[in-house]
């Protein structure tokens, strides 16, 4: 058995020795344009039509992850062209692994030929992410692309079907930034992305690379591509031409909605890792609907709130924003709510103790909390927060809301609605459950 085993593997290494040699003959840049003659989707081009749109992206991502802006589009442009590569189409599981090593023995830059391997990372829940800068940059930037067309073509997940990953994708964006610490606004990345896309859709269409509709491009996808993309604005005037001819962008839906649809589905994947992490659900909703997007703040006020409303004066202030709400919404649904709920100093300063209290200290815990915020201090955002919980208390035990004078009622709805709004400022506590 042994023998038999050994003749196998002995002939098996002779033909990965043989695909060696012949990989090492073609530069990997020629490998890198034969990628334009296979397939990546239908509606999105080649993949030699991805790896320009990923280049790209790389490139704007790298200064934000801290890697040389060459270096990263160097990689991305040749992360791919591996897979036209013998050895690979013999050993699948090899991409990556071996274009890396024909970038060593082409002499490439040690991190092009690192980030070669790594961009496909984490390829499961064990993988370890990339951590050098150019690596995370193509990373990041392969996978965002993937997903902003996906979505571009409204081919999403549904269910338990999956076909293309992109569960995986997405939270292989949300672990290598989390894990690297990397502060992007995703919502402008998938913008831009969104924006890059169209263009090149565009361009194709008119070489007839692919099929694109003019109908699915939305009023306000033309006015972000202008505005957005000054060095396009020479072929602005082509591309209202082909929107005059009625080009059609088969089955391409790019769905105005279509941002903040993908930025729901980043959440989802950052409430399934924080949940593994020991984080609640409720909390990263709380903070998602503030409109943040970028995920290590997310997650940092995430783990500051959770600490906080762990603690009683956290526990109860929560029930005290809840009674403040539900009587605001009480009031709303009657109709009887005020349209201008402000604060009338005067009739506080003529009522009771409790309400003078509980005015006095919202708007010193307004002020205290801006610069914590600004630092990103969110600890002591929560510490300022906790001196509310007595005046709140204070004010529900001693006072009735809706006294008989309405210039009184209105001034203590007025009231509940500051101390709404001041916790608002760091969640949105309807959001949380408790």
């Amino acid at each position: 058995i042994a023998e038999g085993n050994a003749r196998v593997l002995s002939a098996r290494l002779e033909d990965a020795r043989f695909f060696w040699d012949k990989d090492k003959a073609t530069p990997l840049e020629e490998m890198a344009k034969k990628l334009s003659t296979i397939a990546f989707k239908a509606e999105l081009g080649s993949l030699g039509d991805k790896v320009e749109r990923v280049a790209a992206l790389a490139r704007e991502l790298a200064p934000k992850v801290g890697a040389d802006p060459d270096l990263a589009e160097r990689a991305a442009r040749l992360a791919k062209a591996d897979l036209v590569s013998e050895m690979v189409g013999e050993f699948p599981e090899l991409q990556g692994v071996m274009g890396r090593y024909y970038a060593l023995a082409a002499k490439e830059d040690a991190r092009v030929a690192d980030a070669i391997r790594d961009h496909y990372k984490p390829q499961g829940p064990s993988d370890s992410v990339p951590t050098d800068p150019v690596g995370i940059a193509v990373a990041l930037a392969d996978k965002l692309d993937t997903l902003v067309g996906f979505w571009a073509i409204d081919e999403k997940p549904t269910g338990s079907k999956d076909p293309f990953a992109l569960r995986r994708a997405a939270l292989g964006v949300v672990r290598i930034v989390l894990e690297n610490d990397v502060r992007i606004g995703l919502r402008q990345c998938i913008s831009a992305q969104k924006l890059s896309i169209i263009s090149q859709l565009l361009e194709l269409s008119k070489s007839k690379k692919v099929s694109v509709s003019a109908e699915s491009l939305k009023s306000e996808a033309q006015l972000e591509f202008l505005a957005k993309l000054p060095e396009l604005r020479d072929n602005f005037a082509r591309l209202t031409d082909i929107l005059a001819q009625q080009v059609l962008l088969d089955d391409y839906k790019l769905q105005d909605g279509s941002v903040s649809d993908l930025l729901s589905f980043f959440a989802d994947r950052l409430k399934q890792y924080l949940r593994d992490q020991g984080q609640r659900h409720d909390l990263i909703d709380a903070v998602f609907a503030l409109g943040e997007d970028d995920l290590v703040l997310i997650t940092r006020r995430v783990e500051a709130l959770g600490a906080f409303l762990g603690t009683e004066d956290g526990a109860n202030l929560l029930a005290g924003y809840k009674r403040a709400a539900n009587i605001l919404k009480a009031e709303e649904k009657k109709g009887a709510l005020p349209d201008n709920l402000v604060v009338d100093g005067a009739l506080i300063d003529a009522g009771a103790e409790s309400e003078i209290r509980l005015h006095q200290t919202l708007g010193q815990v307004r002020h205290d909390i801006e610069e914590p915020l600004k630092t990103e201090d969110f600890a002591a955002v929560m510490t300022e927060l906790a001196k509310l919980r007595a005046p709140v208390d204070y004010f529900f035990e001693r006072v009735m809301v809706n006294d008989d004078d309405p210039a009184i009622r209105a001034n203590r709805l007025a009231l509940l609605a500051d101390i709404r709004d001041t916790l608002h400022r760091v969640a949105d506590f309807s959001l949380i459950e408790g």
